[in-house]
């Protein structure tokens, strides 16, 4: 009996020694990977334009590159077609490419300029992976960016969850916002297409301040938005589990720069990211 025992305690341990030898190679792995550009600052190489009206010409007017940057509604008039309904230059600018597994980084700030709806979605933008097609709006799941002026409310980290798309979601017990399922988050009614992200006061509003956004998703396992270093948001049981990433034109002037993409060939586990 007592060989027994001794025999199962060396096989625990042995267990145990193999899977921190996993868990380390695979964070040497990750920290190993470097960050590449997904956008380089200068043209629209490897990315597609498209708008709400179909324009060919007023899409280069609405999405500019200037000094590494694209800057959202430079060359459109403040206040067009504001609170009319038309919405024309609703639009994304997206990668040719295909991704699954990947850390997406970028970073964002408000301008001044109003535009399309602004009445009823206010400073609104936001980046949709996973789309599995180019539509405006297209399918897949978005990374809301937005500012509410009126109630001095962040929802960039909020997740948005169009027609065709699907993932687990879990909330705290009122049902507003994210929490983690190991700090006592609730599964949520899968009719809703909007997830509210953590209240959090690190962010910059309209103070002409950059923030800092990555998108942590690994195909159809889980996706964790992250703001200024503070994870906001999660789901789990993603659908679709890959497409391209589009970057969007909504109801307010938006700058975007260094969006860089970190790749992986298999998933890391989410407790790895969450260390």
């Amino acid at each position: 009996m007592k060989i027994k025992q001794l025999n199962g305690s060396i096989l625990l341990v042995l267990i145990v020694i193999f899977n921190t030898m996993i868990v380390n190679a695979q964070s040497k792995a990750k920290s190993n990977q470097r960050f590449e550009p997904l956008f380089n600052g200068k043209n629209w190489d490897g990315w597609h334009l498209k708008l709400r009206n179909g324009d060919a010409e007023m899409v280069k007017k609405v999405f500019a590159i200037e000094d590494g940057v694209v800057h959202v509604f430079k060359h459109m008039p403040d206040s067009l077609n504001l609170n009319t309904g038309e919405n024309a230059t609703h639009g994304l600018f997206y990668t040719n490419k295909t991704y699954s597994k990947y850390i997406l980084r970028f970073e964002y700030k408000w301008g001044r300029k109003i535009t399309n709806n602004f009445d009823r979605w206010q400073y609104d933008a936001g980046v949709y992976y996973h789309v599995s097609d180019d539509k405006v709006w297209p399918t897949g799941i978005e990374y809301q960016i937005r500012y509410n002026h009126l109630t001095n409310t962040n929802h960039t980290g909020d997740l948005i969850r169009p027609k065709g798309a699907g993932y687990d979601w879990f909330s705290t017990k009122d049902g507003k916002h994210f929490l983690a399922p190991n700090d006592g988050g609730i599964p949520k009614d899968k009719s809703n297409w909007i997830h509210l992200a953590t209240p959090t006061k690190n962010y910059n509003a309209l103070n002409d301040t950059w923030n800092t956004c990555e998108i942590i998703v690994m195909g159809g396992e889980y996706t964790i938005h992250k703001l200024n270093g503070d994870i906001v948001n999660m789901a789990f049981n993603l659908t679709p589990e890959e497409g391209i990433i589009g970057f969007q034109s909504e109801t307010a002037e938006i700058y975007y720069r260094d969006i860089e993409i970190k790749e992986f060939e298999s998933s890391i586990p989410n407790y790895m990211v969450l260390l």
